[in-house]
Protein backbone atom coordinates (compact mmCIF):
# COMPACT_ATOMS: atom_id res chain seq x y z
CA UNK A 1 0.00 0.00 0.00
CA UNK A 2 1.44 3.50 -0.93
CA UNK A 3 2.14 5.74 2.36
CA UNK A 4 -0.08 8.38 2.81
CA UNK A 5 -0.27 11.55 5.14
CA UNK A 6 -3.35 10.86 7.44
CA UNK A 7 -5.97 12.69 9.52
CA UNK A 8 -8.03 11.31 12.40
CA UNK A 9 -11.59 13.02 13.12
CA UNK A 10 -13.02 12.93 16.67
CA UNK A 11 -16.89 12.95 16.22
CA UNK A 12 -19.00 14.33 18.91
CA UNK A 13 -19.96 10.94 20.30
CA UNK A 14 -16.29 10.06 20.94
CA UNK A 15 -15.72 8.09 18.12
CA UNK A 16 -12.53 8.43 16.34
CA UNK A 17 -11.95 7.59 12.35
CA UNK A 18 -8.57 7.69 10.37
CA UNK A 19 -8.85 8.93 6.58
CA UNK A 20 -5.44 8.75 4.29
CA UNK A 21 -5.26 12.19 2.30
CA UNK A 22 -5.07 11.37 -1.35
CA UNK A 23 -4.84 14.93 -2.45
CA UNK A 24 -4.96 18.50 -0.93
CA UNK A 25 -5.35 21.74 -2.12
CA UNK A 26 -6.26 25.19 -1.33
CA UNK A 27 -9.19 27.78 -2.47
CA UNK A 28 -9.91 31.06 -1.28
CA UNK A 29 -8.14 30.77 1.40
CA UNK A 30 -9.39 27.54 2.68
CA UNK A 31 -7.56 24.44 2.76
CA UNK A 32 -9.39 21.32 1.20
CA UNK A 33 -8.43 16.98 1.44
CA UNK A 34 -10.13 14.61 -0.55
CA UNK A 35 -9.34 11.58 1.74
CA UNK A 36 -11.02 7.75 2.17
CA UNK A 37 -11.14 6.41 5.20
CA UNK A 38 -7.89 3.93 6.39
CA UNK A 39 -10.13 0.30 5.87
CA UNK A 40 -11.23 1.07 3.01
CA UNK A 41 -6.93 1.87 1.59
CA UNK A 42 -5.85 -1.47 3.07
CA UNK A 43 -8.51 -3.56 1.63
CA UNK A 44 -7.77 -3.14 -2.21
CA UNK A 45 -10.45 -5.45 -3.62
CA UNK A 46 -13.16 -3.93 -2.10
CA UNK A 47 -14.63 -0.31 -3.28
CA UNK A 48 -14.58 2.40 -0.74
CA UNK A 49 -15.57 6.22 -0.38
CA UNK A 50 -14.00 9.44 -1.18
CA UNK A 51 -14.82 12.27 0.91
CA UNK A 52 -13.48 16.14 0.72
CA UNK A 53 -13.09 18.17 4.08
CA UNK A 54 -12.62 21.86 4.66
CA UNK A 55 -10.40 22.63 7.20
CA UNK A 56 -11.27 25.43 9.56
CA UNK A 57 -8.45 27.15 11.06
CA UNK A 58 -8.94 28.04 15.35
CA UNK A 59 -8.33 31.51 15.49
CA UNK A 60 -7.08 30.64 19.27
CA UNK A 61 -4.01 28.32 17.50
CA UNK A 62 -3.79 28.18 13.64
CA UNK A 63 -1.31 25.77 13.50
CA UNK A 64 -4.34 23.23 14.28
CA UNK A 65 -7.78 23.63 12.67
CA UNK A 66 -10.81 21.65 12.81
CA UNK A 67 -12.05 19.59 9.61
CA UNK A 68 -15.69 19.91 8.91
CA UNK A 69 -17.09 17.39 5.72
CA UNK A 70 -18.23 19.65 2.53
CA UNK A 71 -21.79 18.41 2.38
CA UNK A 72 -23.16 22.45 0.45
CA UNK A 73 -23.34 21.10 -2.83
CA UNK A 74 -22.30 24.28 -4.75
CA UNK A 75 -19.18 23.33 -2.98
CA UNK A 76 -18.86 20.20 -3.81
CA UNK A 77 -19.34 21.19 -7.45
CA UNK A 78 -16.39 24.04 -7.22
CA UNK A 79 -13.64 22.00 -5.24
CA UNK A 80 -14.47 18.15 -6.58
CA UNK A 81 -13.49 19.10 -10.49
CA UNK A 82 -9.77 20.36 -9.05
CA UNK A 83 -9.34 16.84 -6.80
CA UNK A 84 -10.18 15.00 -10.35
CA UNK A 85 -7.42 17.01 -12.35
CA UNK A 86 -5.09 16.68 -9.57
CA UNK A 87 -5.52 13.11 -9.22
CA UNK A 88 -5.29 12.77 -13.26
CA UNK A 89 -1.77 14.18 -12.79
CA UNK A 90 -0.87 12.42 -10.18
CA UNK A 91 -0.14 8.45 -9.68
CA UNK A 92 -3.13 7.90 -7.68
CA UNK A 93 -5.78 5.43 -8.97
CA UNK A 94 -9.35 6.65 -7.17
CA UNK A 95 -12.46 5.69 -8.68
CA UNK A 96 -15.48 8.14 -8.08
Amino acid sequence: MEEFETIVITFEDGEEAEFCVLEQTQLMGKNYYLVAPVEDMENDDEEGECFILRENVDSEDPEYGMYEFVEDEEELNVVFPIFEELLDESDTEVEF
